[in-house]
């Protein structure tokens, strides 16, 4: 087995976790802030169905400067809004989007990045 092959099988059991918490936080944390009339319409813009459990995930996963940052930006329609989400969530909830967020997002990027050294020649067998 070369290096390519098992550091891309660790990435994609990191994103089948992923994928696991994805579900479980939306089925615990962004239903209860879908059915809440204030933070209903506080989670950003739904590109497709689903990707308000990565605004809110990333609402309360990445460092709120950063976030207030991209809420004042000509785009924060796109972003949730972290004060307002973070008033209605509990500390659960907050370590949740935490661990779901940033195994989702580095193992999508891991794959990313190892598709293109292996495209480029670098991890070859």
């Amino acid at each position: 087995m070369s290096t390519f092959h098992f550091l891309f099988g660790c990435s994609v059991a990191a994103m089948f976790f992923g994928l696991l918490l994805y579900v479980i936080f939306g089925q615990i944390t962004v239903r209860k802030l879908r059915k809440n009339p204030k933070t209903k319409h506080a989670l950003g813009l739904e590109f497709a169905s689903g990707w308000d459990i990565l605004n809110v995930a990333q609402a309360l996963a990445t460092p709120r400067r950063i976030h207030k940052i991209l809420e004042n930006s000509q785009l924060s329609f796109l972003h949730a809004n972290s004060e307002l989400i973070s008033e209605h969530t509990n500390r659960f909830d907050k370590v949740l989007a935490i661990v779901f967020f940033w195994i989702f997002m580095g193992s999508g990027c891991c794959m990313l990045i190892l598709i293109s050294l292996n495209e480029l020649g670098i991890l070859a067998d």
